[in-house]
């Protein structure tokens, strides 16, 4: 449920916290937080393997990606706040496609590494988990803008029954 500031406008709702495992690779799980804004997305993701220790992992790269609204079909425009090189492609190609599908600025953190999945983290064990990753964000996004319907639906319903309640 989002919070309502002082001067009305509508905060993030709780921050959302998943973790899934790739259908070829069970042991390698995706750890994913989504933090749904009104006018942005703040994504992080991360991954864990019984093989990997459980001390805190590298920050990867922080890409940050808009949409181009002076050429809407084109690419989105993106650029790496910090960077390290063996997750930036992913993270620079999430934050785009994020941003073409919600149409708002997509921040994203990135420390994944498919090295411990069963190939190795080969091209089509990567593409596996970015589709999932997107597939499981866009579904986030679904439900928090039903929520999101819902209680605009509820907050109507009361200021009118509280309007009738004057009469």
């Amino acid at each position: 449920m989002a919070t309502a500031l002082p001067n009305g406008i509508n905060v993030a709702k709780p921050l959302i916290a998943l973790s899934f495992a790739l259908p070829q690779s069970p042991q390698v799980r995706i750890q994913l937080q989504l933090t749904v804004l009104a006018t942005s997305l703040l994504l992080f993701l991360t991954t864990t393997s019984p093989e990997t220790p459980s001390s805190a992992c590298a920050l990867g790269s922080f890409v940050y990606a808009m949409p181009n609204r002076s050429n809407p079909m084109a690419s989105p425009l993106s650029t790496s706040l910090y960077t390290q090189a063996n997750t930036l492609d992913f993270a620079t190609r999430l934050a785009k496609v994020l941003t073409r599908k919600v149409q708002k600025p997509v921040y994203v953190g990135n420390s994944m590494s498919f090295a411990g999945a069963g190939r190795g983290g080969d091209v089509e064990e990567e593409m596996e988990g970015f589709r999932m990753v997107v597939d499981v964000v866009m579904e986030e996004i679904r439900k928090a803008e039903e929520e999101e319907e819902d209680d605009e639906d509820t907050s109507e319903e009361d200021d009118s029954s509280e309007e009738d309640d004057d009469e």
